[in-house]
């Protein structure tokens, strides 16, 4: 599958109807983003069951921002709804597959519960 444009229109779509979503949130002045490019496109050949999404930080100001972005490149993965990676930088190749393969092990009832038991925390310290 080849990669879609992540806009304000499609993000919550993106996000909800995708088991794995990873976005890659760049800009054309780039350095970075022009070499990691390649890298994410090939990764979205290789991964058909796996939403690769592209987010233009220039013209898409209100989802870079939702997200916190402050460098680029920048690759977000959900997995089914939930943020499991957020980190700046270009990646090599092979790394990128890792974290791709590290997410799709992710058991995802072990996250929910780690995810409610450090909300409990945070709310009873609150």
């Amino acid at each position: 599958m080849a990669t879609i444009e992540l806009t304000t229109d499609n993000l919550e779509s993106s996000i909800e109807n995708s088991d794995i979503l990873l976005i890659d949130f760049w800009a054309e002045w780039c350095g970075p983003c022009k070499m990691f490019g390649p890298i994410f496109e090939k990764a979205s050949e290789q991964y058909p069951d796996i939403v690769f999404a592209k987010c233009n930080t220039e013209i898409q100001q209100q989802v870079a921002a939702s997200f916190g972005i402050r460098s680029i490149p920048t690759l977000a993965v959900f997995r089914e709804k939930i943020l499991v990676f957020l980190q700046p930088g270009a990646l090599p190749e092979q790394a990128l597959l890792e974290i791709i393969q590290k997410v799709k092990e992710l058991d995802m009832d072990q996250v929910r519960k780690d995810i409610a038991e450090q909300e409990k925390k945070n709310s009873a310290g609150a």
